[in-house]
Order: C-alpha cells, then structure tokens, then sequence
C-alpha cells in the first residue's frame, strides 16, 4: 500500500485542535460536516479530464494540451486501461475496481451500461470525494444509456452539480442536458456545441467563489473524439490532407500466427484506407474543441488565484485502433492501440517535463484522488495511489497490469471475451475460445508476431498463473497480486533536458 502522505499528520492536528476546541473529543469517529469542510479546506482542487476514445498518440498536435499540461506536468507514459471500452472503464474509474469485481461488463442491459451499475452507486469517487468536504461536479458523460430506467432528472449521489446529457449523447448538437435535475435542451446554432457548453460550466464551477474556500473536485467529461467526432465550426478547415499515422501493424500482411477473430479479417481496401484517414481528420478536429477547453479552464483557474492549488489528470477512458493489424476504425482489443492512453498530470509538487515510466492503470485514479483530497478509500478498492510516483518517492510498485473484456452478443466486429497480462516486457493474452496470444515487447513493440504456440512452455505457464492470480483478486489482495515484490529504487521518472532518477534496471516497452 502506498504511505500516506506527510502532511496527513498536519490534518490530523489540525482535526483534534478542532474537535478541543468544539468540544468533541467523545463523539464518533465520522468527522461532522462542519469540521469535514475545515479539513478540505487545506487540501488542493482536483480536476479529472477524461475523453472518450482518445488514443496515445502524440498530443502535439493540440497546442494548450500541450503548453499547459504536458511541459508543466509530468507524463505517465504506460498508463492503461482496466477495459478498452466505454462503460465498464469508467465503471472501473469511478469504484477502483477490475470488470471482474464491479461487473459492469459491457456498454448496455442486462450486462453493463448506466442501469448495470446503478446499485453500486452508493460508494464512487463522488461520494468519496464529497464526504471528504469537497464540492463536486461531474459534467459531460457520465455511463452509457444512462439514465435508463432511472428519471431523466436523476442525479447518483455525491454529486454537488451535475451536467449531463440524457439524449444524443454522440452528436454534440440538438443534445438534452439534465442540469441540476433540470431538463434543459440545446439547438444545432454553433454556440451549442456540447464541448464548449461544458467548458463554460467547467470554468464558472471552478471560479465559484460561494462556497469560500472548499476545494473543489471536477471530473469533466467530453465526448470527444468518439465518433462520429463532430467538431466546432471553427476547427472545420483544420488538419486537411491529414493521413492515419501507417505504423508498422498498419493493414498488417501476415496474421497466420493469430487467433480466429483476426485471422478472418481482410487486408484494407482503398475504400477502408479512405475512411480511416476522413475518421482520423475528424478526430483530430473534435480534440481541438477539447484542447480549447483545456485553455479555457487553465486561464480561468489562473485568473482566479487558484492554479497553483489544483491537481488536473488528463486521460481517456480507452483508446483506439486506425487501421492496425487489419482493423478498421474501432477498440475493445488487447493490442495497445486500445489498451494503452494518454496521461497527464499537473499540480503541486509535480514535475515540469517530467516522465514516468511504472506500469499504471485507470484503478489507480480514484486512490490517488482519494489521498490527495484526504478521503477514505473502502476496502473494496485494488488501485494504488500515484501520488508517491508523482512526487519521486522510492515505493514498492506493481508489475504487472490487467485487461479485461467480456464479449456481448450485440457487438459482433468485438473479439471474443478475454483477459490480459501486461508486464514491462510482455503482453500475454487468453481468450474464452483457448487461443492465446505472446507478444515480446522489446523485440516487436508492434506486435506482429504472436509466439503462444512458439514460446518456451514455461514462460507461459508462469504468465498464464500469474494472470489467474489477477483475474480472481478482489480489494486489497489485487495490491499483492499484481506487486513487483522489493521496493524500486526509483520512480522511473525522467525530467526534461535528458535527466533521469531511478530508471536503472527498467525494461523497455
């Protein structure tokens, strides 16, 4: 388990000052809200920016992402998901827990979506964050077809403020948003593009100054660049002539060595090589209303004095292939175009430039939320917290990181259900039909060359344990199931200007 941070032991004095001094050394344990709302206080703000489908690609290409996150925060450059799909990896994000232990399995009834999670809605990042004395909104998507069977003004619990489409989620104009249990409806006019409606609530929430000086805690959710990534009229003339990037797995030649799925895709024709470079331009433009965002919520937390007190994580709920190893424009696969997003952080104490290299997950986000803000985590979690990683502290780390994905019926181009093990040097895959799948990171980071039925028995009986190990945890034991045993001797953190700490013995990846 990570250690607390140091000054967890200045709030815990200032707590009994405060219990002295109102005369509540007997009472329970649970703290009031008064006193909850003094503990908070001293804490940072936390924002949580979390697009949909974005792979890890290069975030160059959006300029505010870029100046104001990426080169003043630090990179978790091996950051995955728990599942390369919407509902449950959010699911996952929200209750730190692996599909297995939430059970929130696929996007829609009776096996996942809004209505599958519904009753573990009583412990989340929200309610976690909100007892913890923090203000809290949530705006953009929340889970998929939500709020099936629920009201449309229904608002889950721990929420202050809540902004949330409940129609049209996907097409960014003539949307319905429940505000604060209030049905509101929005036109095709420009001004009603869904992402620059979030990023005027974002901001007027994070510059509210009615509530003093509670910190606040946004999980801020656009749409982008899910298809079919419509963008703002501004950005319709950007990245013209743009192609997909053709890595080394693009429309791959030789998928022999595969499983079944894959094997009976076809090679791209000209018409799919169209298609995926018009999906890729369109991408790209959508994440300009996001990079907008970004620039907008920066400015506005800086003119308001409160930059400097807040933490914002920048990720995706999955990513995305374009063309890689045959497929055409989707997710839901172990290859680490969907598995593997972008993750950023900027905030008190973390580095400028900086670059982790630990094997980390979405799990991992609400712990680390959780210890920033001083909340409780119940036992039911089995992420680890970031924070000693974001600070450069030396902690005994995982080593291995899990996949999942369970195939539904309706999704017939998804593969068949499977779990993986990801690790510094291997990607080890087994799927429900018994085929299995071997990449050697090091020698084929592209993973064109599937050696299940090649490899050295015993490397893959060793895999195939360890993967049974992860995919039986629950709460804490996924902390021991997934260790990397003796403490690291470093972070694996590397600061701009080509300084590295702690990054010996490290392997490739």
């Amino acid at each position: 388990m990570p250690q607390p941070r140091p000054s967890r032991k200045l709030w815990a004095g200032l707590a009994a000052a405060l219990l002295l001094c109102l005369g509540l050394t007997g009472a329970s344990r649970a703290p009031a809200p008064a006193l909850a709302l003094a503990l908070a206080a001293q804490r940072p703000n936390i924002v949580l920016i979390l697009t949909d489908d974005l792979d890890a690609a290069d975030l160059s290409r959006f300029p505010n992402i870029t100046n104001l996150l990426v080169r003043q925060g630090t990179t978790l450059s091996r950051f995955f998901v728990t599942n390369p799909w919407c509902c449950p990896s959010r699911s996952s994000i929200l209750r730190s827990q692996y599909m297995h232990s939430h059970h929130v399995d696929s996007n829609r009834s009776p096996t996942g979506g809004f209505p599958k999670f519904r009753p573990l809605e009583a412990s989340t990042l929200g309610t976690w964050m909100h007892d913890a004395g923090y203000r809290t909104a949530l705006m953009g998507k929340y889970l998929n077809n939500y709020p099936e069977g629920a009201p449309r003004t229904y608002i889950p619990p721990g929420w202050d403020e809540w902004h949330v489409p409940v129609t049209r989620l996907y097409q960014e104009y003539g949307y319905a948003l429940n505000e604060n249990g209030v049905i509101r409806r929005y036109g095709h006019a420009p001004e009603d593009y869904l992402e620059d409606v979030l990023s005027a609530k974002a901001t007027a929430f994070a510059t509210d100054t009615t509530r003093g000086d509670a910190p606040f805690f946004l999980y801020l959710a656009p749409v982008a660049p899910h298809l079919p990534a419509h963008h703002a009229p501004r950005h319709a003339a950007a990245f013209a002539g743009e192609q997909a990037p053709r890595t080394a797995s693009f429309d791959q030649a030789d998928v022999s060595a595969e499983p079944g799925w894959l094997r009976e895709r076809t090679p791209l024709s000209a018409a799919d090589i169209r298609r995926i470079d018009r999906v890729h331009r369109d991408r790209l433009r959508a994440m300009l209303g996001v990079d907008d965002m970004v620039g907008a919520l920066v400015e506005a937390l800086s003119r308001a004095g409160r930059l400097d007190d807040t933490y914002i994580f920048f990720t995706s709920d999955n990513g995305f292939h374009l063309g890689q190893h045959r497929l055409r424009p989707g997710k839901t696969t172990p290859f680490e175009e969907d598995i593997r997003v972008p993750m950023v952080v900027r905030g008190p104490g973390v580095p400028a430039g900086g670059v982790i290299d630990r094997l980390t997950s979405t799990v991992d986000l609400a712990p680390t939320f959780a210890e920033l803000g001083g909340a409780v985590v119940p036992p039911t979690a089995e992420g680890r917290s970031l924070v000693p990683l974001l600070r450069g502290q030396a902690v005994p780390w995982r080593d291995a990181v899990l996949t999942e994905f369970y195939h539904p019926s309706y999704s017939p181009h998804s593969p068949p259900t499977y779990a993986m093990l990801r690790n510094d040097r291997y990607a080890y895959v087994e799927y429900e039909t018994g085929e299995r799948q071997l990449y050697d990171l090091r020698a084929d980071p592209a993973e064109l060359h599937n050696l299940a039925a090649t490899a050295d028995p015993g490397l893959i009986t060793a895999l195939s344990a360890r993967l049974t190990l992860l995919r039986a945890c629950s709460g804490p034991v996924c902390r021991l199931a997934d260790a990397a045993g003796p403490v690291i001797s470093g972070t694996g953190v590397s600061v701009s200007g080509g300084v590295s700490v702690g990054t010996a013995g490290a392997p490739g990846g």
